[in-house]
């Protein structure tokens, strides 16, 4: 992405504390040109000595250096205040609307996007933005207004020894323009690694139990140490252009000293200025040499933030694939009639789905069974819109799904997916996720029908006891038991339970089964499983196998018909007699 149009959509942010920016351009103009006044009245006291200067005197000229001294100071510490102030509060904006626009995010972003590389984006280029708007921008206005205000004072004094001085000023020029472009590109490199970077940390603290298990720390550390060794090398890279840079700034700044002081001083041997004009000169002319350092280092602040800034605008210009259409329904409830109509879906290319036609009346219960593969989560994602139908229609309550808000679409379901995923909060929060209001009663009602409430009750501190990271401190059946209970306690119309058994026993299963019947009753109810036991108890059954239904009916009348399903349940149930053999 172009650098201009990265500072474009900063300027943006920047426009919202335009009154502050405004004050600090007023206090920076303040602070720079009463520094200003420091040479000048050097420049008296030096001239003043020749007269025989008594102590009085000196002291009001010492007096008044410091009382300049303190005002520019006074008026720098306010100006640093209101734009790191700014700096500060842009950096919460972009933080803000970051997070936001990655909740309208659809799924298919995170599956091709790594969770580490979005961290990333989101502390470390935030940093580097920050770094533009307070020190960055607080650099150019130092460099623009003393910069300015000190060569036209240069020039009041002498013109043409001013003119001799700046000669090095051009080389300069074209050597911003050149190392610029270069930090650019190098600090673009240096962010891209260090997201690998917590890419690869993410992804190893994660799957810590699996690095453990096949004894790979020892190939983990090799991968980290290559991942940080081309982090150094590229932050290398970056500082030796860098570092180059204020050497190179500072040369130019000594041939223009060297210059004044030649012919400065042949111009007060020869009495065209005087001593105290000389000194102020050279005053002027240090002034000049910080602002020219501190151009350096705020085009690197600005290389560096504009990179940044465009690696957030590449998250921000994500449009999400799933949202709401133009023209909504005005309704609040579901009643959970569902209708697939000559479905089909693709994923990279590859297809899942095949014309599935299938109609699902409301307050019945379905189970969906087939091979690994088939295409069974990506059947039941498409009905709380995880996933957006593009060929065929999906309707609910005889209303195209796609008109109904997302919002109240998904109020209505509850889901427990195959990978149940539980925050570092206690039991009672994890359960309760999403709810604004609840009642004790039913809290114990979702973990009794989860069969959830006795073991609750031998935790030390039963609702209130700390899951851990992901749910580490409960067992897999535990977990799924407790997404079982999220889903329930929101008493959807809709309830989808995708594989939400596979850790848990077939005795557990039975008795939430059991507990289930009477909860689903008046819902419609949509049963995932790769066993049977599952879902035999069921008001219709559909198979699935690549992607089509090649068999529906009632757990009696699939197996009557010696197909797929009855292959299935005859190998589940020699499974079964074998486990009782042994």
């Amino acid at each position: 992405m172009r650098k201009s149009s990265n500072l474009t959509r900063l300027k943006a942010y920047l426009l919202r504390h335009k009154r502050n920016l405004i004050l600090a351009v007023f206090f920076s103009l303040g602070t720079n040109l009463l520094a200003l006044l420091i040479p000048y009245v050097l420049r008296y006291t030096i001239d003043d000595l020749k007269t025989l200067m008594n102590k009085e005197t000196l002291l009001l000229y010492a007096l008044l250096i410091v009382s300049i001294s303190i005002m520019a100071g006074f008026f720098r510490f306010l100006m640093t205040r209101r734009l790191m102030g700014v700096a500060f509060q842009i950096e919460y904006e972009l933080r803000n609307d970051l997070f936001s626009h990655l909740q309208k995010l659809s799924l298919s972003y995170f599956h091709k996007t790594k969770t580490g590389d979005i961290m990333a984006r989101a502390t470390n280029d935030l940093k580097a933005v920050r770094m533009l708007v307070g020190p960055g921008i607080r650099n150019l206005l130092n460099t623009i207004i003393m910069g300015s205000a000190a060569i036209i004072l240069m020039l009041i004094i002498d013109y043409k020894l001013t003119l001799y001085s700046l000669i090095p000023l051009p080389v300069l020029t074209i050597a911003v323009t050149i190392f610029s472009s270069r930090i650019f590109y190098r600090f673009q490199k240096v962010q891209e690694q260090f997201s690998s970077i917590s890419v690869g940390v993410q992804e190893n603290l994660t799957g810590i139990r699996v690095v453990k298990a096949y004894v790979q720390e020892g190939n983990e550390k090799r991968k980290f140490k290559q991942l940080n060794q081309d982090y150094m090398d590229k932050n290398i890279s970056l500082v030796k252009i860098w570092g180059l840079f204020f050497p190179f700034i500072m040369l130019i700044a000594g041939i223009g000293m060297v210059i004044v002081l030649w012919l400065g001083g042949r111009l007060v041997m020869g009495g065209k200025i005087s001593l105290g004009q000389f000194v102020q000169f050279n005053g002027y002319l240090m002034m000049l040499t910080w602002p020219m350092m501190a151009l350096g280092w705020a085009i690197n602040l600005v290389q560096r933030g504009s990179a940044s800034m465009g690696r957030l605008i590449e998250i921000l210009d994500q449009a999400p694939e799933i949202k709401d259409s133009e023209y909504l329904e005005d309704i609040r409830t579901l009643e959970g009639e569902i209708e697939f109509k000559n479905v089909s879906f693709a994923y990279d290319k590859k297809v899942i789905l095949k014309n599935i036609d299938l109609k699902i009346p409301k307050g019945i219960t379905i189970g969906i069974i087939g091979p690994t593969g088939s295409g069974k989560s990506t059947l039941v994602n498409l009905i709380p819109r995880l996933l957006e139908v593009r060929e065929g229609s999906l309707t609910i309550d005889g209303m195209e799904i796609k008109s109904i808000p997302l919002k109240i679409l998904r109020k209505n379901i509850g889901y427990v997916p195959q990978e149940t995923f539980l925050f570092s909060e206690s039991l009672k929060e994890n359960i309760v996720y999403g709810l604004e209001g609840f009642d004790e009663a039913k809290l114990r009602r979702a973990v009794s029908i989860s069969a959830l409430s006795d073991e609750i009750e031998r935790f030390s501190q039963r609702y209130e006891t700390p899951v851990g990271e992901r749910g580490v401190t409960l067992s897999g059946g535990q977990k799924q038991r407790t997404a079982l209970s999220r889903a329930i306690i929101r008493e959807p119309k809709i309830l989808i339970l995708d594989d939400a058994f596979s850790s848990v026993d077939v005795h557990t299963e039975e008795k939430i089964l059991k507990q289930l019947r009477k909860f689903r009753k008046r819902r419609t109810c949509i049963l995932v499983s790769h066993r049977t036991s599952t879902i035999e108890d069921a008001d219709w059954i559909v198979v699935l196998k690549d992607g089509r239904i090649v068999e529906q009916g009632t757990h009696e009348e699939l197996v009557a018909r010696s197909g797929i399903y009855t292959d299935i349940w005859l190998q589940q149930q020699l499974r079964e007699e074998l486990e009782k053999m042994a």
